[in-house]
């Protein structure tokens, strides 16, 4: 339903704030109004309908594309061949994993089922689907089998017709000249992307019978992976709301943690507490990532959580926590990084590291906008991140000094942010036809894009400073870069200390930058929320 349901009517708060009142109905059909009582709550709840318009301008954006790429897309039948995601089990066992679909997939068609194939008429748009058909037993166990016409209705599609019938529509009157398949590399993750494979379709039949017996149709693996690549990086309208209500429910998650946290809770608990709030809230069934719930020393991990470090320390009075969690909602994800004392007060020296990471935060979020390259923006994080560990008596020499001996990276060894959208690390930061390089120098090195921004990029700004014994142990034994640091600070101070991060969702516009999140950002501001005088993220200033 969309956030202007007739069964979902806003309510105002004691506080002020506005939150929601569900509707129930009475056994006659009187409506009920049942509160949805949370301090934090302010997302649409339900949830908000994604239209299926929004697919389709993907389908258009890409064909457009592909007309101006490819000089032959007019005069031949192009079409655009794609596989959805399979379902799948653990291991040997028949306990099935919870579906989530292919992102690729997802971006032109929506379908939230296993098991779909789906093509598109480069010069005409002309969409079919390609569902399983499923065995009659299907409808015992898993509900009511659904007919073509159902999810042509659904997902707004020309056609929809059955995998099996797929080879025999495409090798028949229909046949296209060239089947545009898309496979290449994601340069974030180093995997490729794995091409629609059909049997006689994109490759020979096993048995050969007949004579479509060994012949495929000719297939083009080059030129579909770099246009849909592109039209990912720059976001709609529409795929901004989208994101911009994940980020909403996983504010809220973020607020109602904070809210809760005290010494003698567990790391799981947290994490717990932000798993809840965003499906109970938010029908956000899946997260973007493995939360990362560091306290303490575990901080200082950048991605803890996994399952050798699964977020199970108890928390102590003085610790420093980082909560990095992103909710998941219709495949596109969000990435919100927290730190705060778990005490809901600054220590001296906690308060000098939160500020630390405020200042590269703010100066990269002041300076981002239209043709900044990316790497300068890392570049001002380290120079900004030098002069406020000099200011704090960490660091010793000059900024110049510092930078020049490039001692950041020690403290913040990884890219200053990444792109995303349908994953939370999305493609497109190094895309072949720019002939961008990463650089080869330390800490630069980790950059997940070297581009210059653009309007409708979607990209995290996630600065932090962070103490890794393996780092510093190899800092301290350097011996140009030690004279570059007050030993005895580091030593008797911050080894241990864990981490600070901060990490917010922003998308490029016109003239500078919209946050789709809404955090606690100052040491005022977080302590206010620990202390119950911040209740909800409206009240938290919007500086950008």
């Amino acid at each position: 339903m969309s956030s202007s349901s007739e069964n979902s009517l806003p309510a105002q708060h004691a506080n002020g704030h506005v939150g929601r009142v569900a509707l129930e109905r009475m056994p006659h059909g009187a409506p009920v109004h049942r509160r949805l009582d949370h301090p934090t709550l302010t997302a649409t709840m339900p949830p908000i309908e994604v239209p299926m318009s929004m697919y389709a301008e993907n389908r258009q954006k890409l064909c457009a594309r592909l007309l101006e790429k490819l000089s032959n897309a007019r005069e031949k039948k192009l079409l655009v061949l794609m596989e959805g995601g399979k379902e799948e089990y653990r291991y040997d066992s028949d306990a099935e994993k919870i579906f989530r679909q292919e992102s690729w997939f997802a971006y032109l068609f929506g379908v939230k089922e296993p098991g779909f194939y789906g093509s598109i008429d480069v010069n005409t748009g002309y969409t079919t689907l390609y569902m399983p058909r499923l065995p009659a037993e299907y409808a015992v166990w898993m509900g009511r089998i659904q007919p073509p016409s159902h999810f042509q209705a659904m997902y707004e599609v020309d056609r929809v017709l059955f995998v099996d019938e797929l080879a025999a529509t495409l090798l028949g009157p229909e046949r296209p000249d060239t089947l545009l398949l898309n496979r290449g590399l994601n340069t974030d993750s180093g995997s490729t992307a794995k091409p629609a494979s059909v049997e006689g379709v994109t490759t020979p039949l096993k048995e050969g019978n007949g004579a479509q017996a060994g012949k495929p149709l000719p297939c083009d693996y080059d030129s579909l992976y770099d246009e849909l690549v592109e039209c990912r990086v720059h976001k709609s309208a529409a795929e901004l709301r989208v994101l911009q209500y994940v980020n909403d429910i996983s504010s809220d998650a973020h607020l109602a943690v904070m809210q809760q946290v005290k010494p003698g809770m567990t790391e799981y608990q947290l994490e717990s507490l932000f798993l809840h709030h965003g499906y109970y809230y938010g029908g956000c069934r899946h997260v973007a990532y493995t939360s990362i719930c560091g306290c303490g020393p575990n901080a200082a991990t950048l991605h803890y959580g996994h399952a050798g470090a699964p977020n199970d320390r108890l928390i102590r009075d003085g610790d420093m926590l980082l909560l990095d969690m992103g909710a998941e909602f219709r495949c596109y994800a969000s990435d919100i990084t927290c730190s705060f004392p778990a005490s809901g007060t600054f220590s001296p020296d906690q308060k000098m590291i939160f500020q630390v990471v405020q200042a590269m935060q703010f100066a990269v979020m002041d300076a981002l906008r239209p043709g900044v390259a990316w790497p300068d923006m890392h570049d001002l994080a380290y120079r900004v991140g030098c002069e406020m560990l000099l200011k704090g008596g960490l660091l010793k020499g000059s900024v110049e000094a510092l930078m020049e001996a490039n001692i950041m990276p020690f403290f913040m060894p990884h890219g200053l942010g990444h792109f995303m959208g349908l994953d939370v690390h999305d493609c497109g930061g190094y895309p072949p036809a720019l002939g961008l390089k990463k650089s080869e120098k330390r800490g630069y090195k980790n950059l997940r894009t070297g581009r210059v921004m653009e309007e409708g990029m979607v990209i995290t700004v996630e600065p932090g400073v962070y103490f890794i014994d393996s780092l510093l142990d190899e800092l301290v034994a350097d011996v140009r870069l030690r004279e570059l640091v007050d030993l005895e600070v580091l030593e008797t101070r911050f080894r241990g200390f864990g981490g600070v991060r901060l990490e917010d969702d922003v998308v490029i516009v016109e003239g500078g930058i919209r946050n789709l999140t809404r955090a606690a950002r100052t040491v005022e501001e977080v302590e206010a929320v620990m202390a119950g005088k911040i209740k909800c993220k409206e009240e938290l200033p919007n500086r950008w």
